[in-house]
């Protein structure tokens, strides 16, 4: 069926469908549900929270939570996965990355993760333990999900160590592994929990903690 012709004699142009506002819309709506299941999470715990409570919260149904995140656990996945991109910008782990090809002085590349650590951990230390939390309950599929995040993170910092043994950077005789191991330890939420939420120290006062702890045991 051709397009009516307008008063001048042209066919108007047809309009095209906005594939990209509805992927714009569409994240959006995941991102709502993301940030409503994070609240709901945090003050109610694992077990007690439902897909229902967070549907209703981010104004969309159960089933297409259901559909995007599969399972509480493939929500609260997702949260975390979200977590480690930092808190806006380019994600952290490429803004690692780039500090790691890039920093000449060793200390200042310690002092730059501490940084990293300053702005990730307040938002994935929390989620962490949730995860830690809920598998110590009994709950298979987060149990499944915590041994997947320590495995992701481990390699993540073995991939962080091969970087800093290739540039000459660490102290000598320092293999990768154990370099792998200070920056695992260094990073974990267990530390976050016991020195920021348990003993208030600040984020600040807590990533210049880990960047000279990572120096005095790396360089």
């Amino acid at each position: 069926m051709q397009s009516p012709v307008n008063a001048s004699g042209k066919r108007p142009a047809r309009r095209s469908y906005d594939a990209r506002r509805r992927r714009q819309l569409a994240a959006e709506s995941l991102h709502s549900v993301r940030t409503h299941a994070r609240e709901l999470f945090l003050t109610q715990g694992f077990g007690a929270t439902t897909i229902a409570q967070i549907a209703r919260a981010a104004g969309v149904s159960a089933e297409s939570v259901y559909k995007n995140f599969g399972s509480k656990a493939g929500l609260v996945r997702a949260i975390y996965e979200e977590s480690l991109l930092g808190a806006g910008g380019p994600p952290a782990e490429q803004r690692s990355d780039l500090a790691q090809k890039t920093e000449s002085d060793p200390v200042r590349l310690m002092e730059r993760f501490g940084r990293f650590t300053t702005e990730i951990s307040p938002i994935g230390a929390p989620v962490y333990l949730l995860i830690r939390d809920a598998a110590a309950s009994g709950d298979a599929s987060m149990a499944a999900l915590l041994r997947d995040v320590d495995e992701a993170r481990y390699r993540r910092m073995l991939h962080n160590a091969r970087q800093l043994v290739g540039r000459g950077l660490l102290r000598p005789g320092l293999t990768e592994a154990e370099a792998a191991d200070v920056m695992f330890t260094s990073t974990a939420a267990e530390l976050y929990e016991t020195l920021v939420i348990k003993r208030e120290w600040s984020a600040e006062r807590y990533g210049t903690f880990i960047a000279r702890t990572l120096a005095a045991n790396l360089l």
